[in-house]
């Protein structure tokens, strides 16, 4: 997978990730790739806080995968440093080529970078196949989320 490039995403890319975020049933619900509006503002906010990384992978010139990492400074355990991973995308026609798992690798290794004792990311329930692949690469469901829509 040497042709793979991670790097972070540009303001070009947001169509392509959006696109990558309405691409699955979860998604067609709660994305608009039609309005690109909110997305610009809101890579625009991510771009100027040092504890974001939205990242895009792209293989042949063209985006093929994106996620977003924050690294979050905190008290508990003893003033740990962790990062959140989210909004994990791979293109349709890349699945099962090994790129999530280079993604997810490379967030690994860019949190230990950052000083980070603890990775942690969440995933909708209905998504059973993606616990699988968190599990598989050494991640392990030990908390129940919750969320309040506002």
């Amino acid at each position: 997978m040497s042709d793979l490039e991670i790097r972070p995403a540009a303001p070009d890319d947001i169509p392509a990730i959006v696109a990558m975020l309405a691409d699955d049933p979860l998604g067609a619900l709660r994305e608009s790739p039609d309005d690109l509006a909110p997305y610009t503002e809101a890579y625009e906010r991510l771009a100027r806080d040092p504890n974001q990384r939205v990242m895009v992978a792209v293989r042949e010139g063209r985006v093929v995968g994106t996620l977003q990492l924050t690294i979050v400074p905190g008290l508990s355990r003893r003033g740990a440093v962790r990062s959140i991973i989210e909004g994990v995308r791979v293109h349709g026609d890349e699945r099962g080529s090994g790129l999530g798992t280079r993604f997810i690798e490379w967030a690994v290794d860019e949190s230990r970078r950052q000083g980070c004792q603890l990775v942690q990311l969440t995933s909708d329930a209905s998504r059973t196949d993606a616990h699988r692949f968190y599990e598989r690469l050494g991640f392990t469901a030990s908390h129940v989320g919750f969320k309040l829509q506002l």
